[in-house]
């Protein structure tokens, strides 16, 4: 990843889950100079691997590590969203929330889809969850297994597609995602972001910033 710039400004993020997405954001972020608490049901299972990562990672209880900062990933199997935002909708009052969870499913024939239906965006969904948090949808159509290879080995060369209703929220996501070694494509508000739900046309892909540009373009024409 390149040297932080003279106008980096570190961060003190929360991720709530600690499976391969919530773990790779971790170690990205760790390397590109922000303070991570990760939030895991157990915590004292993963004391041992957040030491590795330094003094700026922790790990605490979800209720303790969603309260502990002002940028919030959700990070957990989609299952379970509902009920954990429902327990945890104080601690995410007037917070950024980003969204990196998938309503996952297959249709009959074995296509992916999303369990929403086809009406409805996760990001439109989470947002009716939590009315009181700015949503951002990121980190959802690159495959989690892919975070960290592609982040380091070529930085600034992958796209990241992200989407939000609020300008300011979008730019700080934005530069968040700049911070792993990918580069931020915005593709409008939540209720435009049907492409990196399930079954979208960037889901579970990488692209390269030039290939998004024209498989996005080619959609709207």
């Amino acid at each position: 990843m390149s040297k932080q710039s003279p106008s980096f400004i570190p961060l003190q993020i929360s991720i709530l889950g600690a499976g391969k997405i919530g773990l790779a954001l971790t170690t990205l972020w760790i390397r590109a100079g922000h303070s991570v608490c990760l939030g895991a049901r157990n915590p004292e299972k993963l004391q041992a691997e957040i030491d590795k990562l330094g003094l700026k990672a922790s790990v605490k209880s979800i209720k303790d590590a969603a309260e502990a900062s002002d940028i919030v990933v959700l990070a957990v199997p989609y299952p379970v969203v509902q009920g954990l935002v429902s327990e945890i909708s104080n601690e995410l009052k007037n917070k950024i929330l980003i969204d990196a969870t998938n309503p996952f499913g297959f249709s009959p024939e074995g296509h992916v889809i999303s369990t929403l239906g086809p009406k409805i965006t996760a990001g439109t969904h989470m947002a009716n969850l939590l009315p009181e948090s700015t949503i951002v949808r990121a980190f959802t159509h690159i495959m989690d297994e892919l975070l960290v290879s592609r982040g380091t080995r070529h930085p600034g060369l992958f796209a990241m597609a992200i989407a939000g209703d609020d300008p300011t929220a979008k730019a700080t996501v934005a530069g968040l995602v700049s911070d792993t070694g990918f580069v931020p494509i915005d593709i409008g508000n939540l209720a435009e972001s049907l492409p990196l739900d399930p079954g979208g046309i960037l889901f579970a892909h990488v692209f390269t910033v030039a290939d998004m540009k024209l498989i996005l373009k080619s959609k709207r024409s």
